[in-house]
């Protein structure tokens, strides 16, 4: 899935997590929001969600995902495998058009409405429009920087902004530690 109006990126990094999305809203070739939160805590603050994709559904996987953490006590890879279940045979769910990102203090997973939940390997991934070009500029930073979590996470935002004509600089970023 590729989405154009998004960019988000979350890195596992010396003993953190950060995940940050950019704030811009596009309908067609218009920016109609600059300052939207794509990234948010969900039960009880204990995970971190980011979204792209159309709006409404992403708040739709975001409450259901929460529903799922209650039904299985914060069991982030059982929730995330069981709403990637209901997302690819529900017939509404089918028609949702996002993808997230799910991430607690030790696990992070893509999950996406083809049935894929995914851990990367190396504590970090980008999704959305401007999702490659934000996770390239992170791996970058992680070799030849000494930058902290967040900073690479806000500096890599910022690279994926200046390629991507559908993210922003104006950032949401929310941290956990391990």
């Amino acid at each position: 899935m590729n989405f154009h109006g998004t960019t988000i990126l979350a890195l596992r990094h010396k003993g953190k997590l950060a995940i940050a999305g950019d704030g811009q809203v596009t309908l067609s070739d218009v920016v109609i929001k600059h300052k939207a939160r794509k990234v948010r805590r969900i039960y009880n603050d204990k995970i971190i969600v980011g979204f792209a994709g159309v709006t409404a559904d992403a708040m739709n996987l975001s409450e259901r995902l929460d529903t799922k953490l209650n039904r299985y006590n914060g069991n982030l890879e059982r929730s995330a495998v069981e709403l990637a279940k209901d997302w690819r045979t529900d017939k509404y769910l089918r028609r949702l058009e996002a993808i997230m990102i799910a991430a607690d203090e030790t696990r992070m997973f893509l999950v996406s409405g083809n049935g894929d939940v995914i851990e990367p390997d190396k504590g970090i991934i980008g999704i959305g429009s401007g999702g490659v070009a934000a996770q390239a500029a992170a791996t970058a930073l992680i070799e030849h920087s000494d930058l902290d979590t967040r900073a690479i996470v806000e500096e890599a935002m910022k690279i994926a902004a200046s390629l991507c004509i559908y993210t922003n600089e104006v950032l949401t970023v929310e941290e956990l530690e391990d």
